[in-house]
């Protein structure tokens, strides 16, 4: 499944490996994110049941240079999690860089495969628990025949995490696009495209749609790779939230969860009571696609996506052994932050939304430290006059407020 736009974004990936990395940094930090956290990928995919001792086998398919790969290995490593994760990809070029940087960390959790993952169906690879596919449906001529070629090998009980772009929140991006088809035409050499991108970038105008949209800066802060993959790229397929949600359903699978949540929660900035009479009666896509519409600041989708029908129970949160866990947060740290009023004002893309916390939502936090479980969190707060009854209507309370923001959930077992 190849044609001239194929060829010429394999051309690209070779000349300018994306995203644009330094195998020097991995000294200074790890790069985290979404999809493929891996207390993510505990909680949303498998509902925070599947054991930790159980080995967990990940596939990222098109692991780019390896940011992915990286954080999701480095945080089993760290977790002394068995299992691996194989980085594939038919770049050369990343597959140096991904290597380079695999190497100042001294994982040896990783596998490298070089290929297409529209070859996976014969691959003999796999079966995966958990397979990684972040920033390459949209650049393939048929993105469904992409994701059931990674449903094939997905092993029963598993699940995927997608990232598309999203039409909305990249407006601009395809203006651009259009004008450096004739500035900048594909029969020129890579980099002499970019330096014409990076001239014109300097003379846009400040009526500008990409000038004006704060959301975009990959060819500001991505080197020369962002450049080319934002403004040059042969092939460039946005997804709204309904048309996701379509590729996905064909594909055998169902979405567990789009990230963050409260983003595709419209009520989260709807508050007219008149509104909110017809947001209840929208089924849970259109819910998502009218926050997408109406916060215009969404320029990507992730997905956490399960076998159609055999998704995990959800996360047991009224389970007295379940054990909280803060996502890249410290509980103390973020329990001093809280206001006065219990409303946490969570920012994300220029869209602030209030969070209302119970009265005990400090002294709740503040013990969340992924060893505690939610009944010895309890007890400690019985321990110091705090009612059974009080403790497990506020925690049910913080826990409904905190797993829509993406950031408080359930370890693995």
């Amino acid at each position: 499944m190849s044609d001239a736009a194929d060829a010429a974004l394999a051309a690209q990936y070779e000349s300018y490996p994306y995203p644009q990395r330094d195998p020097r940094d991995e000294a200074k930090r790890l790069i985290v994110g979404s999809p493929s956290h891996l207390r993510e990928v505990d909680h949303w995919i498998f509902g925070a049941r599947r054991p930790a001792t159980q080995p967990l086998k990940a596939l990222v398919a098109g692991g780019g240079s390896g940011d992915a790969t990286l954080m999701l290995a480095q945080q089993m490593a760290t977790a002394g999690r068995a299992g691996s994760v194989t980085w594939l990809d038919r770049s050369a070029a990343a597959r140096k860089v991904a290597g380079a940087r695999v190497a100042a960390r001294s994982l040896d959790n990783v596998i490298f495969e070089e290929g297409s993952l529209l070859d996976l169906p014969a691959s003999g690879l796999g079966p995966f628990d958990y397979i990684d596919c972040c920033g390459v449906l949209h650049h393939l001529p048929d993105p469904l025949a992409g994701l059931r070629a990674l449903v094939s090998v997905l092993a029963p009980g598993g699940g995927v995490g997608l990232m598309v772009y999203a039409p909305h929140g990249r407006t601009g991006v395809y203006m651009v696009q259009d004008a450096l088809r004739l500035l900048a035409p594909a029969s020129q050499p890579p980099r002499e495209r970019v330096e014409v991108a990076k001239r014109l970038w300097r003379q846009l105008p400040d009526t500008n749609w990409l000038r004006r949209n704060p959301w975009i800066t990959d060819h500001v802060k991505g080197g020369d790779a962002g450049i080319y993959d934002l403004l040059l790229n042969p092939r460039d397929i946005a997804f709204t939230v309904p048309k996701l949600a379509g590729m996905v359903a064909a594909a055998g699978l169902e979405i567990r969860c789009l990230v963050e949540p409260f983003r595709y929660d419209p009520d989260s900035f709807l508050t007219d009571p008149r509104l909110r009479e017809r947001t209840a009666g929208l089924d849970p896509v259109q819910r998502a696609a009218l926050a997408e519409a109406t916060s215009g600041n969404m320029g990507i989708h992730i997905a956490y996506c399960v076998r159609a029908g055999q998704a995990a129970p959800l996360p047991a949160w009224d389970d007295p052994e379940s054990v909280p866990v803060l996502r890249e947060l410290d509980g103390v740290k973020l329990a001093a932050t809280i206001p006065a009023d219990g409303v946490l004002r969570i920012a994300f893309d220029g869209l602030t939304v209030p969070v209302a916390l119970p009265r005990l939502a400090q002294a709740i936090l503040a013990r969340v430290d992924g060893q505690r479980s939610i009944g010895a969190i309890g007890d400690e707060l019985a321990e110091k006059g705090v009612s059974r009854e009080a403790f497990a209507k506020d925690f049910a309370a913080v826990a409904r407020a905190m797993e829509r923001v993406n950031r408080l959930l359930l370890a693995a077992r």
